[in-house]
């Protein structure tokens, strides 16, 4: 094994066509499931696809489609309802998934560890593009809100604002490649020090609603629908949706830890072709094989030695010929013996092409191949494509699921390409994961296990998910379990505890809250006893858990392990579209009238006539900006309803522009209730305001 410093992947979340999480892309992936969709003429239409347009001639009604790509659990990141429906959907779910991403791993997402890093970048959105040409939209929120909740250039901002990680904090585009170029920027921090932590993959949803494309000859896009890379019959590529993300960690600090580990990055490169192509959108070969070579070099590897390959595989003809010809002169290393060798492969061929996260699912799929120690095919395919002469190279194209046996040469080793429109190339090389250092025994007391979620019906499926995993061969020690639900989990209002000392124990209560058969999710269970020592306090400590309070758990000599990660369940919010909108799905509820919210106020019973309308209109510009839910929200204070330093900005310039109301932005940092707030935007009662914020300050 080389010596080179190396990192770690110790933690991976992604939603991706036809897979809500990583078991379910895992499985399709064994079962070579083509999760690109056909839609029907109807459901386009209901999406708002022009008719006159999908009618016309060379309409394919196909795309490797994200499912409910525009909901989003915004409660859980300090989202209002009105801020959630202008967040731009790719914000929405790449949010979500660096939450579970930081699960996977056995971090707290409220609670990252310091110098955390964020290496993200994303495509363009039909979303982002409407609401700069929105007026209204501009006019509600303020150009300023508009664009830092819809432009991608802030994807890394809110993941470090909204979960608390102070590392660098950078958003990466180099176009199809951009996803594995923010694991090449993080590895290489990593290596140097910058942070000790790092999140890094892409997101790409040009829509989330059902959408096909314009097939034109000679163009880059499949006439069909079907992506076939390397394949006799390819004839182009399918767009698609994702998200992906992985953790990672030096490997020396992730196996002094003892964390699960996925796959080890031995090694990365970046190039570009420069002008050395036929034009800009054009590969290039002599970049392509620059970052293979550079890579292998960085871990102090042979490629000849690599017994897989990844492949950017568009499935087009001028593509497919230069990363085929560019990859055998890489790959032939110091050995030019052994056709055939290397299997080839290209996850477009299951999901489309997912422009600006294609780089991170395909080292998605590679860390899960190295970590189940099974390649798995492209799909669609039956022949290589003739031109290609495989036969001549390293490669052979793998058409079905296989065992994959640790070579005589000794490490399972395999490489990601990924190819970028401007001529970014990246390539990483990925090494199977060390043996665990330890292997932990049964737990001999019993152990709390706490659960939490913001709904009860969640902690529901909490609970359920969590048994099912329990009882999975291979699951993690106990110790483990516990370890990573009380320190690796946000704590949030809805709670249970299960008490156990075995697995079996611990499955059957979980199963019982899950149900609701369960009387008093903090009492022991199964062999529990009522000893006053040790295996009396978990129970006790489970009780004030589910009280809500705050608790410091013992030590349970565990570390961290993969475990079922939250179960989000968000609203739909939608997307702006340029076109015809669809019809919203289970809307978010909607805010209630402004006069109703206005009547309840004391300070406008009565009003003078003008006073009133002012303050009804005004009540209207909180309700719409803060999305307030009721009367009640009244009652509350600005920043208890979900408001910021930047909407009070917005406020007092809508305040100004719209009622030429002079307020002073420190009024929106009193305690006082909104109707005393509204009544003072109105009435301009300063004086109090002044005598209000020195009784804060004292």
């Amino acid at each position: 094994m080389t010596d080179v410093p190396a990192v770690a992947i110790v933690g991976m979340s992604g939603r991706f066509p036809g897979a809500r999480d990583l078991g379910e892309f895992w499985a399709n992936l064994r079962g070579s499931v083509c999760s690109i969709t056909d839609f029907t003429e109807e459901e386009l239409l209901a999406a708002g696809v022009d008719a006159a347009e999908l009618r016309g001639p060379g309409y394919v009604a196909s795309k490797g489609f994200l499912t409910e790509a525009d909901r989003f659990e915004h409660e859980l990141f300090a989202f209002n309802a009105t801020e959630a429906a202008a967040l731009d959907p790719q914000h929405r779910q790449l949010l979500e998934t660096a939450w579970s991403a930081l699960e996977d791993a056995g971090y707290d997402p409220r609670r990252p560890p310091p110098r955390t890093g964020v290496y993200v970048g994303g495509g363009p959105s039909e979303h982002s593009v409407a609401a700069q040409v929105d007026g209204r939209l501009r006019t509600r929120l303020g150009a300023m809100h508009v664009r830092v909740f819809t432009d991608r250039e802030f994807l890394a901002g809110w993941l470090s604002y909204r979960l608390g990680m102070n590392g660098p904090s950078m958003t990466v585009q180099t176009g199809c490649s951009t996803s594995l170029t923010t694991v090449h920027v993080a590895v290489q921090a990593l290596l140097v020090g910058e942070c000790d932590l790092a999140l890094a993959g892409g997101v790409s949803i040009d829509s989330p609603y059902p959408r096909g494309y314009s097939y034109e000859p000679g163009g880059i896009s499949s006439p069909d629908g079907r992506c076939r890379p390397f394949d006799e019959k390819a004839a182009g590529t399918v767009g698609g949706n994702g998200v992906g993300l992985v953790v990672l960690r030096r490997l020396e600090d992730a196996v002094a830890d003892g964390d699960p580990i996925y796959a080890v990055i031995r090694g990365t490169a970046a190039t570009n072709d420069g002008p050395g192509r036929v034009g800009f959108t054009a590969p290039g070969v002599d970049g392509q094989v620059a970052a293979i070579v550079e890579a292998w070099a960085a871990a102090d590897l042979d490629p000849a030695d690599a017994q897989y390959l990844e492949a950017h595989g568009t499935g087009t003809d001028l593509g497919d010929r230069i990363e085929v010809s560019a990859a055998a002169a890489a790959f032939e290393g110091t050995d030019a013996t052994g056709a055939g060798r290397c299997a080839i492969g290209s996850v477009k061929s299951n999901v489309g092409h997912l422009n600006a996260s294609a780089g991170i699912v395909g080292l998605i799929k590679a860390a899960l191949m190295l970590r189940h120690r099974t390649m798995v095919p492209t799909v669609n395919v039956t022949r290589p494509h003739p031109d290609l002469a495989l036969d001549t190279t390293p490669f052979r194209l793998l058409t079905t699921t296989e065992q994959w046996p640790r070579p005589a040469s000794g490490l399972r080793l395999a490489g990601v390409s990924s190819l970028g429109i401007g001529g970014t190339n990246v390539h990483v090389v990925l090494s199977e994961a060390p043996e665990p250092s330890r292997v932990s025994g049964q737990a001999q007391d019993a152990l709390p296990l706490p659960l939490s979620a913001r709904t009860e019906a969640q902690l529901a499926a909490a609970c359920a998910r969590l048994a099912a995993a329990l009882r999975t061969p291979g699951a993690p020690p106990l110790a483990d379990v516990a370890h990573t639900l009380a320190h690796g989990r946000t704590a949030l209002e809805i709670r249970a505890c299960v008490v156990a000392r075995t697995h079996e124990e611990a499955a059957t209560a979980l199963e019982a809250l899950a149900t609701g058969s369960a009387p008093d999710p903090a009492q022991p269970t199964g062999r529990e006893t009522t000893r006053a020592t040790a295996p009396a306090q978990p129970s006790r400590l489970g009780a004030a858990w589910v009280a809500g309070q705050e608790v410091v758990w013992p030590r349970t000599g565990g570390r961290r392990a993969q475990l079922p990660t939250y179960p989000f369940a968000g609203e739909h919010h939608g997307a702006l579209t340029l076109g015809t909108p669809p019809a919203p799905q289970n809307p978010a509820p909607q805010n209630p009238a402004p006069q109703d919210l206005a009547s309840h106020d004391p300070a406008s019973q009565n009003p003078g006539p003008q006073d009133g309308d002012l303050t009804v209109a005004v009540t209207e510009l909180f309700t719409a900006t803060l999305a307030l839910s009721g009367p009640e929200d009244l009652s509350r204070t600005y920043f208890a309803v979900g408001g910021d330093s930047l909407t009070a900005v917005f406020l007092v310039s809508e305040l100004r522009d719209r009622f030429a109301l002079e307020v002073p932005v420190e009024l929106f940092l009193t305690e006082l209730p909104l109707r005393d707030l509204i009544s003072r935007a109105v009435h301009g009662e300063d004086d109090d305001l002044l005598n209000d914020l020195l009784d804060e300050l004292e």
